[in-house]
C-alpha cells in the first residue's frame, strides 16, 4: 500500500516545490480536483499559511508557511520508512539527472551558440536521447509513487511532455514555467530533496 497524504498537504506540497503557482498548475502537480485544491488554498490561507497574488493570479507561501511546511511534512511522513522507499529509487535517479543536465545543455546550445533548432537532424539525436534517458529513469519514478501516492503524478506528467517534445514542441525541452519536461523534472527533484531532508548543496545534485 502506497502512502497516503490528504489534499490539503498535498496542495501544501505543491506550493512549497513551486514556489508560487497558478490553481491550474497546482491541480496538474497534485492530480486533485480544481474544487479539492482551491479549498485546500483557501484552509492554508485561513492558518496564514498561503496568499493569493491577485495582479499575477498566483498563490504562493507566506513566511509562517514556509517556516511551517517542514513540521507538516514530518506529520505527512509519519509511520513511514522514508530511507528504505526511496534510497535506492534516488540514487538511480542522481544517475540520470547527471545526464539529463548534459541533455539540455546540448539543446540549449549547439558548437558553443544557442541553438535555433533549425537543424532537424541535430534536435532529433538529442530528443532520441531524451527518450532513452526517459525510459531508463521511468521505472524508477514509477517505483516512487507506488510507495508514496502523492508522487505518483510525476511518471505520467513526464509521459506526456516527452510526447509533446517528440512532436516538435522544443520550448517543452527545458523552456521554464511552461511545464516542459525539465519543469518536471526538477519538480521531482525538489520534491525528493524535500521529503528525504536532504542538503541540496552539500549534495550538489543540482
Amino acid at each position: 500500500m502506497a502512502h497516503e497524504s490528504t489534499p490539503q498537504f498535498q496542495t501544501f506540497h505543491a506550493l512549497r516545490i513551486k514556489g508560487f503557482a497558478a490553481v491550474d498548475t497546482l491541480v496538474e502537480m497534485t492530480s486533485l480536483s480544481t474544487d479539492d485544491v482551491e479549498l485546500a488554498l483557501t484552509r492554508l490561507a485561513d492558518n496564514g499559511y498561503t496568499q493569493f497574488r491577485e495582479n499575477r493570479g498566483l498563490w504562493q507561501l507566506t513566511a509562517d508557511g514556509r517556516a511551517a511546511h517542514g513540521e507538516h511534512l514530518l506529520a505527512d511522513l509519519e509511520g513511514l520508512d522514508v530511507a528504505a522507499t526511496l534510497r535506492t529509487h534516488y540514487q538511480s535517479f542522481l544517475t540520470s539527472n547527471s545526464k539529463f543536465k548534459e541533455l539540455c545543455g546540448d539543446w540549449q546550445l549547439r558548437d558553443g551558440e544557442p541553438n535555433d533548432h533549425s537543424d532537424t537532424a541535430y534536435d532529433e539525436s538529442v530528443v532520441e536521447r531524451l527518450s532513452a534517458l526517459h525510459a531508463d529513469a521511468l521505472p524508477a519514478v514509477t517505483s516512487m509513487g507506488e510507495g508514496i501516492s502523492r508522487m505518483r503524478p510525476y511518471s505520467n506528467r513526464l509521459v506526456e511532455v516527452l510526447a509533446k517534445v517528440q512532436t516538435g514542441e522544443t520550448k517543452m525541452f527545458t523552456g521554464v514555467m511552461c511545464g516542459s519536461y525539465h519543469d518536471v523534472w526538477m519538480e521531482l527533484h525538489e520534491d525528493l530533496i524535500l521529503t528525504q531532508g536532504i542538503d541540496r548543496s552539500a549534495e550538489g545534485s543540482f
